[in-house]
């Protein structure tokens, strides 16, 4: 008898893990259905108890906003159902973690979502595919998933999807979280956890359109024109992937000013993996100046992420610098798990 606790639903939207060598072209395409993936596991899993969805097929670099929305309906109308315990979704790894951190902030419900793929297609002897599935689905059924939000799982690993982060191009350890650490990982088939996320965020979707925002990166010699240019093509946000704690040029600097004076939110990210964003300078450029400027620091986020929360502030109306800082300074959760949500 199917129930609630075994249920597990499996979307599928394209990348690595459904795909295979093309003969003629020898290179690698997202071919296989999501019957067929299943089918690598049939021999692990009751067949009967998963739900497969072929929403897309998509090759990750591909995946835009459009994309995001509609994965978000169709996970919602998922976890909705009594009869689902939690929802798979295969994705290609070079944009999973964005696609993750959209679901995690715009999804309201405490039921597992677990984000997997590949690094190596289904013609590969040692196709990593299927064992990345088998244990995602193991993590939503496992009670202990629940309010853990959205999770990415490969290589018998658990990340939550505010930290992860891709760290290699081939390797199968690839996910990472950073000095935070793993929350879990699966071993000998049993799902563990060994911590919970306790920086948790939900903006609600309001119908609107997602605003186009753009990044701009901070490099040595930087003029700032790459700002002004996104302003003028009408970025409605940008975000800037800063040097160091989130310091920039003085060039980039009176180009944001430019941009601030325009209304244009401006979020301020590091190209560096860990640690953040923070004051600590007063030269001309630095975190200081850019928050007396109007500018918003994005914490832990990295300028991709940032750029996703910024898409969905905007959205929901609040674009203003006072409700920026607010959603960029993440509520802690409370110690039973349970996130305070914006």
């Amino acid at each position: 008898m199917r129930t609630a606790a075994t249920r597990v639903a499996v979307v599928t939207t394209g990348g690595t893990i459904v795909s295979r060598i093309d003969a003629a072209t020898g290179l690698a395409m997202p071919v296989m259905s999501g019957a067929a993936l299943i089918e690598c596991i049939a021999d692990r899993v009751d067949t009967d108890e998963i739900e497969v969805l072929d929403l897309m097929c998509v090759a990750s670099p591909h995946i835009s906003p459009e994309h995001w929305l509609a994965l978000q309906r169709a996970v919602a109308e998922l976890v909705a159902r009594s009869d689902i315990a939690g929802v798979v979704v295969t994705h290609g790894t070079s944009t999973l973690e964005e696609t993750a951190w959209f679901l995690d902030v715009t999804l309201d419900t405490g039921k597992p979502v677990v984000l997997t793929g590949a690094q190596r297609n289904a013609s590969e002897p040692d196709f990593d595919g299927p064992r990345n599935l088998l244990n995602a689905i193991r993590i939503c059924r496992c009670p202990e998933a629940r309010g853990m939000g959205v999770m990415v799982a490969l290589n018998d690993h658990i990340n939550a999807a505010r930290e992860v982060r891709k760290t290699h191009t081939l390797d199968v350890e690839t996910f990472q979280s950073g000095e935070w650490g793993f929350i879990g990982a699966v071993s000998a088939d049993r799902v563990m956890f060994h911590r919970r996320p306790m920086r948790s965020l939900y903006v609600p979707l309001t119908g609107e359109p997602l605003p186009e925002v753009d990044i701009v990166s901070m490099y040595a010699g930087a003029s700032g024109r790459l700002v002004d240019a996104a302003v003028k093509l009408g970025a409605r946000g940008l975000v800037i992937q800063a040097v160091a704690s989130g310091h920039v040029n003085g060039a980039m600097f009176e180009a944001i000013e430019r941009a601030r004076t325009r209304e244009v939110p401006v979020v301020i990210a590091t190209r560096i993996p860990t640690g953040g964003t923070r004051i600590g300078y007063g030269f001309a450029g630095s975190t200081r100046q850019l928050v007396d400027a109007g500018a918003v620091l994005s914490g832990d986020l990295s300028a991709w992420k940032a750029r996703i929360l910024l898409m969905l502030a905007i959205q929901a109306g609040l674009s203003g610098v006072d409700a920026l800082r607010d959603l960029f300074d993440t509520r802690i959760g409370s110690p039973d798990g349970d996130a305070a949500r914006t």
